[in-house]
């Protein structure tokens, strides 16, 4: 049977160019991957798109240089895939380590908020207004009922305070 009476759809046909075509597809394959199962599946998948071009082959009898050149294009292919996917994924592990560092240091929660139970009540306030509540000083300074200055002042040494606390480790 020539190529030629391969037009016709015939599974005697496509099962001879098979046999006659795909070993030499795999052992190239096999070449360019160094693995046996995935150079079979690349020289069937070689295989299938190309068979499924051949009406369209300007030389039906370099049905082997068209295989070839699938096998080739498609190894090619899954290389710029796996480096696209390493890229992404050494990507995600970069996303991921920040996301890990973002979760809260609940431990470290507590002793503040037990070291922040140890200041005066408005410079208790003052901070959680601004800090915790976020207001601007101007707005602080309302719910206080007292100046911007004051509440500047009452941050800082409230500040200053909880520092203390916090790096002397006082926290009881």
């Amino acid at each position: 049977m020539t190529e030629a009476t391969l037009a016709e759809p015939g599974t005697s046909a496509m099962a001879e160019l098979y046999t006659r075509h795909v070993p030499a597809a795999i052992r190239l394959a096999y070449l360019l991957t160094g693995n046996r199962q995935q150079a079979e599946d690349l020289a069937h998948e070689a295989f299938v798109r190309s068979v499924g071009r051949f009406a369209h082959l300007r030389a039906r009898e370099a049905f082997d240089a068209y295989l070839r050149r699938a096998v080739v294009n498609l190894h090619t292919s899954g290389l710029r895939r796996t480096r696209t996917e390493r890229a992404w994924l050494a990507g995600e592990g970069k996303a991921e380590a920040r996301r890990t560092a973002s979760i809260p240091d609940v431990a470290g929660k507590e002793d503040l908020w037990r070291a922040l139970g140890t200041l005066p009540a408005r410079q208790r306030a003052a901070l959680v207004l601004r800090y915790y509540e976020d207001l601007s000083e101007h707005d602080t300074a309302e719910v206080l009922r007292c100046s911007v200055a004051a509440v500047k002042s009452l941050v800082a040494r409230g500040s200053e305070a909880l520092r203390t606390v916090v790096t002397e480790g006082g926290i009881r």
